[in-house]
C-alpha cells in the first residue's frame, strides 16, 4: 500500500511540477497569467488518442506529432492573440481563458464529451514487496525527472538559458545588451508549451481523457505557483511534490477523499501562505525572478 501511494504521489507531483514549471516560466520571463496553460496537455492527450485509436500510428510516431502539434498550436497562439497585449495582464488572462474554452470547445465538437482512453506506452507492470506497479507510472517518473534535469540545465548552463534569465530579471536591460525579447518570449512560450504537452503525453494512459481534463489541473496550478512564490522555478518544482503528495495521501488514507483532494491540497496552500505570505521562494526583489 505505501508503495503505490509514494509511486503515485510521485507520478501526480511530477506531473504537476511539469506544468507549474512551464507556468511560473511564462509568468517569470513575460509577466503573463497564462489560463491556457493546462489546455495544451488536454490537447496533447487527445493527440495521443487520436494518432493511436483513430489513425493507427505506432506510439512513437503518436508522441512526436501530439507534442510538435501542441508546441506549434501554443506559439501560433501566442503570436496571434497574446504577444502584442502581454503587457495587459487582464486582457491576456481574459484571452487565455477564452483560448482555453475554444480548445475544449472544438474537442466536444470533434470527440464528443465522452470519456477516453490512450494506449499505454510501456504495458506490463512490475511486482515490489506484493504491490503491482506498471511501468507505465514508473515511465512517467523517469520522464518527468529527466526532463525537468533538462530544462534545469538549459536555464543554467546553456547561452539562450542565461538570455531567459536576463529577459525575466530586467526586459529593458535584456533588450540594451543585445538579447531579442521578443524571441526569448516566443521560445519561453514553445518551451512551457513543451512541458505542458510532455505531461499530457506521459499521463494520457493514466487519466481519463475528455475535454474539460485542463480545469482541474489548472486551479491546482495556480495554487502551486502561489505557493512556491510567484515566478520562482525552484518554489513551483518544490511546491508541486508537496501538493502532489498532500492531494494522493488524502485520496489513499481518507474516507471520502477522492471527493476532498482538491480542497486539502488548497487548504494546505493556504495554512503555508498565512505563515508565509510570500511563498516559499517569494520574490523579495523584483530582480530574484527565475
Amino acid at each position: 500500500m505505501f508503495q503505490a501511494f509514494v509511486v503515485q504521489a510521485l507520478v501526480t507531483g511530477g506531473v504537476y511540477a511539469l506544468l507549474a514549471v512551464g507556468f511560473s516560466l511564462i509568468f517569470g520571463v513575460a509577466r503573463m497569467v497564462n489560463l491556457a496553460h493546462t489546455s495544451f496537455l488536454m490537447l496533447a492527450a487527445y493527440g495521443m488518442f487520436y494518432t493511436t485509436y483513430r489513425l493507427g500510428l505506432d506510439v512513437f510516431t503518436a508522441i512526436l506529432i501530439s507534442l510538435v502539434a501542441t508546441v506549434i498550436i501554443g506559439l501560433v497562439s501566442y503570436k496571434l492573440f497574446i504577444d502584442r497585449v502581454r503587457e495587459h495582464e487582464v486582457t491576456v488572462m481574459l484571452i487565455t481563458l477564452a483560448l482555453a474554452t475554444i480548445f475544449q470547445e472544438f474537442m466536444v465538437l470533434a470527440f464528443g464529451a465522452h470519456f477516453r482512453e490512450a494506449p499505454t506506452l510501456i504495458p506490463g507492470f512490475i511486482e515490489v514487496l506484493g504491490v503491482k506497479i506498471s511501468y507505465q507510472h514508473l515511465l512517467t517518473i523517469a520522464v518527468v525527472a529527466v526532463v525537468l534535469l533538462a530544462i534545469w540545465l538549459l536555464l543554467s548552463k546553456t547561452k539562450l538559458g542565461i538570455a531567459i534569465r536576463a529577459t525575466a530579471q530586467d526586459t529593458e536591460v535584456a533588450n540594451l545588451m543585445g538579447i531579442n525579447v521578443s524571441n526569448i518570449l516566443l521560445i519561453a512560450m514553445g518551451v512551457a508549451a513543451a512541458l505542458a504537452a510532455i505531461a499530457g503525453i506521459v499521463v494520457a494512459p493514466l487519466w481519463v481523457v475528455y475535454p474539460y481534463m485542463w480545469m482541474s489541473p489548472l486551479v491546482m496550478i495556480m495554487a502551486i505557483v502561489v505557493l512556491g512564490g510567484l515566478g520562482s522555478i525552484k518554489g513551483s518544482l518544490i511546491g508541486a511534490f508537496i501538493i502532489g503528495f498532500v492531494e494522493v495521501a488524502v485520496v489513499f488514507y481518507l474516507p471520502g477523499g477522492a471527493f476532498l483532494r482538491g480542497a486539502i491540497a488548497l487548504l494546505v496552500m493556504v495554512i503555508i501562505l498565512v505563515v508565509r505570505p510570500e511563498g516559499l521562494y517569494g520574490i523579495v526583489f523584483e530582480e530574484e525572478r527565475l
